[in-house]
């Protein structure tokens, strides 16, 4: 069993940490098709949207699509922009969006993965 020192220390680490933040891309390669999110922590963007899209229940009807006629195998996964920033507890979605616009602007390919 785990003291509750122990389980105080390792629940304020996880607060504390800095996971990558940034704007994510799901390109396919067939089709140059680009949707590109935002992300709080990149690693589990990329995990729940590969979920999402294997259980086949992505809400962005195209890119669900592409992703049962290519597969994953048919798709780049990548981090377009990472965000710098200091406070892991502070609200950083204004300047994620920013960044997935300046992103979106570069590639007249991309759109949204979500609305």
């Amino acid at each position: 069993m785990m003291d509750i020192k122990r389980k105080k220390q390792l629940l304020e680490e996880y607060k504390n940490r800095k996971p990558e933040m940034g704007v994510v891309s799901f390109r396919c390669t067939a089709t140059g098709e680009a949707f590109l999110g935002i992300a709080k922590d990149t690693r589990a963007v990329f995990n729940s949207t590969r979920c999402k899209l294997s259980a086949n229940g992505h809400p962005n009807q195209r890119l669900q699509e592409l992703w049962d006629h290519y597969g994953e195998s048919g798709f780049e996964l990548s981090v377009l922009k990472v965000l710098k920033y200091e406070d892991p507890q502070a609200d950083h979605t204004d300047e994620l969006e920013a960044l997935r616009e300046q992103c979106l602007a570069q590639d007249k390919q991309a759109r949204r993965i979500w609305r």
